[in-house]
């Protein structure tokens, strides 16, 4: 009979060590994860002194036509910014939430630092990372000083009494922390820089479209995980948030249209051909209707040098006098 080799006792001795190296692992990716995933926030002290601006404050309300989302549904008032929209996406159901004066259930009790966190970086004031729902991935290009307006202009609007109903989402996407993740992938924090190569006009109708009224967030379609498909931006959306679908945007579905004619229908919702927006547009004309001539017409400079991306071309009579 042959003596044992110390071969044959391998197995049993290397078992235990494996099971703590994968544990092991497993703590550093947690903690990894956790703190590469933890939500970012600005610290008031690093804001400066700002004397608040209203009237750019509410420039960047209609803008971003903050009451389309925010407003009560089913009343006429577009400053009682109570929320409860229901937006239905293919992720589950959110609800716009209240973003009024009143100090308990809207934004009055936040601090201004909380105010450009949220807009910034997607992070509630509880510390909490929001959903992309809200298009902080947008508003993250917005200026620093025109986030702090708008927040200065909200807080001249009526207390809204009341709290709409948390996202009702599906496991695992009501685990907030895993919107960390997410934002490592598709927030980068960058202000708006303006093209040198363009004119003033351009530069501003770049960072209206871009940053405040976030235009690309409807008008684009999305990949798997609900991000804008960053080679697609303003390609159109067949089906988003509930509605029949938002239409392509760049020169491959507005070729005919002038730079005038954009800013004329974000000023009365009419086409170039005598017809009329409808759906979701009209909410969003309501208040780029009341932006300056000057801005309509920037946004329009900026959408009419749109590079055309799919998307059928509509035929229309050459615009008469």
């Amino acid at each position: 009979m042959s003596e044992p080799h110390d071969s044959d006792f391998t197995p049993t001795r290397r078992r235990p060590r494996l099971l703590w190296a994968a544990a092991a692992l497993v703590v550093i990716i947690g903690a990894g994860f956790w703190v590469l995933t933890g939500p970012k926030t600005v610290a008031q002290s690093a804001l400066g002194p700002h004397t608040p601006d209203l009237a750019n404050g509410k420039t960047m309300f209609m803008a971003g036509d903050c009451s389309a989302c925010h407003a009560v549904p089913r009343q006429t008032d577009p400053t009682r910014l109570g929320g409860g929209l229901a937006l239905i996406s293919k992720f589950g159901t959110f609800y716009a939430p209240n973003i009024s004066s009143d100090a308990k259930d809207g934004i009055g009790g936040w601090t201004e630092a909380q105010f450009v966190t949220a807009m910034k970086y997607g992070v509630s004031d509880e510390g909490e990372h929001l959903y992309p729902i809200f298009p902080y991935t947008s508003f993250q290009r917005m200026k620093t000083d025109d986030v702090r307006d708008l927040f200065a202009y909200l807080k001249t609007l009526p207390p809204v009494a009341g709290q709409p109903p948390g996202p009702k989402l599906h496991f695992p996407l009501n685990i907030r922390r895993l919107m960390g993740g997410w934002k490592l992938l598709y927030l980068d924090g960058k202000t708006f820089a303006p093209d040198p190569g363009q004119s003033a006009q351009w530069n501003r109708g770049a960072y209206l479209v871009n940053g405040p009224a976030h235009c690309a967030e409807c008008h684009s379609p999305r990949n798997v995980f609900g991000a804008v498909a960053a080679n697609r931006r303003f390609s159109g959306s067949p089906n988003s948030f509930g509605v029949l679908g938002f239409p392509n945007i760049t020169q491959a579905n507005l070729r005919t249209w002038s730079a005038a004619e954009i800013a004329e229908m974000l000023r009365s919702g009419l086409t170039p051909d005598g017809d009329r927006v409808g759906g979701p547009m009209t909410e969003v004309i309501r208040s780029t209707s009341q932006l300056s001539d000057d801005d309509r017409a920037d946004m329009g400079i900026y959408l009419k040098s749109l590079v055309a991306l799919g998307g059928p071309r509509p035929k229309r009579a050459a615009p008469t006098e």
